[in-house]
């Protein structure tokens, strides 16, 4: 297994991309970088790129709907230029709340304009050929009845340092995985929890495969959450510190019936539990709808705990088939965390 690690978005992320060279040396394999509705993720991951040398560095996720195809395409060869062909790019649909919200762009067609995005950016990268496109979100170039009538096939100026960037993608709907285990390079689940996987995805992950092209090898998986050691009470508590997030995404991040993490928790079996903690937190109780987020979620969606509790989550997450372990390292020194948790693997 590899380890990852996502950048938090939130607050000053200085202090957190100043770091991020002292946990490279300490065995980090790769760093994600989240956009949502902040810092846009393209300018922090070429500030990580100067500052780094080996470290993998991906976006986790740049929303599909917020760039055109061949403007994501260009950007991940140009990060890729930067850091030596260090570049992973992370992409998801995201959600109506942030697309329609935030970027004013009409929630349409996720799963046809994700198999798409990835279609155009392999062949912006790898042909070096002018581009042409007809599908049923994207048709390149334009046709003239939707535009001048002047767009003509272009290929991209510079050459790419690799003709295949990486493509993970965020998905968690039973359709969306199928078409994740059949195009991408690796998947980037959320809230994951190893011991359910096979029960909510297994019979997409199956379809998918079995339509995967053998050159893209076997599909990766970076799932993983928070990572703390210790014997103590305290360090056996720092898990409910992730109670205000798995409430914001289960209860927030969309509205009833229309929230992809909502469904998720129903498909693990915590039915009643998601629709207090939905209620509670549109009610504006988000503390109430955190307390509500059963403890069971909290420890297995973690790592956190003695010694012997923090190994056997690594091996049920490599039993799930996690091949990139993707954890928050909490306490006074995530540099030794991450050391550490190199040498078990």
């Amino acid at each position: 297994m590899r380890i990852s690690m996502p950048l938090q978005y939130a607050g000053d992320p200085k202090q957190a991309l100043g770091q991020v060279a002292d946990l490279e040396k300490a065995g980090l394999d790769t760093v994600w970088v989240a956009e949502v509705y902040g810092y846009d993720s393209p300018t922090l991951m070429g500030y990580i790129a100067a500052r780094t040398e080996r470290v993998r560095i991906g976006s986790a996720i740049l929303p599909l709907y917020s760039r055109t195809p061949s403007l994501i395409a260009q950007t991940a060869a140009g990060l890729d230029y930067l850091s030596d062909g260090r570049a992973v790019l992370g992409l998801g649909a995201s959600g109506p709340q942030v697309i329609e919200g935030w970027h004013g762009v009409p929630y349409t067609k996720p799963l046809a304009r994700t198999r798409e995005v990835v279609e155009i950016c392999r062949k912006v990268w790898a042909r070096r050929e002018p581009l042409t496109h007809d599908g049923a979100v994207f048709t390149l170039p334009l046709p003239a009845d939707q535009g001048t009538g002047l767009g003509k096939p272009l290929k991209i100026i510079n050459h790419p340092v690799r003709g295949a960037v990486p493509i993970y993608v965020a998905s968690l709907g039973e359709k969306n995985v199928e078409m994740t285990a059949e195009i991408a390079d690796g998947w980037l689940p959320h809230l994951f929890i190893p011991e359910k996987a096979r029960q909510v995805w297994g019979g997409a992950l199956e379809r998918g495969a079995a339509k995967r092209a053998p050159e893209l090898g076997p599909l990766e998986i970076s799932a993983g959450g928070m990572l703390a050691i210790g014997e103590d009470e305290d360090t056996r508590k720092l898990a409910d510190f992730s109670r205000p997030m798995i409430a914001l995404y289960v209860g927030g991040m969309g509205a009833k019936g229309r929230n992809f993490y909502n469904t998720l928790m129903r498909r693990y079996g915590y039915e009643e539990a998601a629709d207090t903690i939905q209620d509670l937190y549109l009610a504006g109780r988000k503390d109430e709808a955190a307390a509500a987020v059963p403890a069971e979620v909290v420890e297995l969606t973690n790592l956190v705990g003695p010694e012997s509790h923090v190994r056997e989550r690594v091996e049920a997450f490599r039993a799930a088939g996690v091949t990139h372990l993707n954890v928050t390292p909490v306490g006074a020194d995530p540099v030794k965390l991450i050391e550490k948790l190199r040498g078990w693997l």
